[in-house]
């Protein structure tokens, strides 16, 4: 490529960079601050944190529910002249009469209809523990999904600001590039007309040239290196990659307290939620296995129903029973 053609692309790249650059000009201010709550509100790994913390508070209800008894209703409507049926419908209804015992309805009996209403009840007395350790284990699963958002929550805040500093880190540094350009472009002129003046060779135009050719890469390296840094910015955030802000929080270098080793150790140890949700899914783990181990042991539960027959879905006129075991 030849510099007249590198120059020509620095051009229509620097161009185009300061189209982006005068758009942005015109964006909201944002400060770190906003950043931290906007990304608290819309990043999807939170919101995926708190879809599990949803489903791991259904998953106590649903493993409560175990410790409860379980009423059942339904309605049945059959019909058909299976000898068996007919005999066994007629005396459900309380319609069998002494005419029904001859051999030729016995056997050949017309299609009969039954509508069947029911309502059973089932309560497991005792499981050897099996349910209580199925309702632990949902809690210890729910305190890891908390705990599992907190780590979320430090995660987003920590890429938030991350990024933010470094978008004005980059914009700084964007600065710089823009001044050595401005400062390469003067030397290119000052030479261009000493050139002319007869006072340097062509050798130091040339060397001149090439330097502001350097200047203006590094110049669209540090754009891009800014405009990267601002889409990691509403990445992290939760936001579309083309959302502008104006980054208002000022550049300093931070005062950080005199730290020891040995205690950030121990407080990370004792602090982290990520160590914690480790834990709460250790302590689910174990309830899985007792929950194993009381299928070994005993089992009690009571069962009752009762059974409503008519011959017809709204009319009466049939029979009841009800039946109540335990095993």
């Amino acid at each position: 490529m030849s510099f007249r053609l590198q120059l020509a692309v620095c051009f229509v790249a620097g161009t185009a960079l300061l189209a982006v650059a005068s758009a942005q000009s015109s964006s909201a201010p944002l400060t770190l601050q906003d950043a931290v709550r906007i990304a608290l509100e819309k990043n999807p790994l939170r919101k995926a944190a708190l879809a599990d913390i949803r489903a791991a508070s259904a998953d106590i209800k649903t493993a409560r529910s175990f410790l409860l008894p379980h009423l059942a209703f339904s309605e049945t409507a059959t019909r058909g002249d299976d000898p068996v049926y007919v005999f066994g419908s007629r005396l459900r209804q309380q319609r069998f009469t002494q005419a029904d015992f001859a051999l030729n309805r016995l056997n050949n009996p017309l299609p009969f209809g039954n509508f069947s209403t029911r309502f059973a009840g089932t309560w497991n007395l005792f499981d050897s523990f099996a349910s209580w350790h199925g309702l632990t284990r949902a809690r210890l699963t729910d305190e890891a999904a908390k705990h599992d958002l907190g780590h979320t929550e430090q995660e987003v805040v920590f890429q938030v600001c991350r990024s933010y500093y470094e978008a004005l880190l980059d914009a700084r540094q964007l600065e710089v590039a823009e001044q050595s350009v401005k400062t390469a472009q003067a030397i290119v002129e000052r030479s261009q007309g000493r050139f002319e003046s007869g006072l340097v060779v062509e050798s130091d135009l040339l060397t001149a040239k090439v330097r502001l050719a350097s200047r203006q890469q590094e110049l669209i390296r540090a754009r891009n290196n800014h405009a990267l840094a601002l889409a990691q910015l509403n990445a992290a955030m939760g936001l579309p990659i083309e959302s502008l802000f104006d980054l208002t929080q000022p550049l300093s270098e931070p005062k950080l307290p005199p730290l020891v080793l040995n205690d950030l150790e121990s407080l990370a140890l004792t602090s982290r939620p990520d160590l914690k949700r480790i834990t709460a899914e250790q302590g689910a783990q174990r309830e899985t296995v007792s929950m194993a181990k009381s299928a070994f042991g005993p089992q009690l539960t009571a069962f009752a129903s009762w059974d409503i027959d008519n011959p017809t879905l709204l009319a009466g006129g049939g029979g009841n029973n009800w039946v109540g075991a335990w095993n």
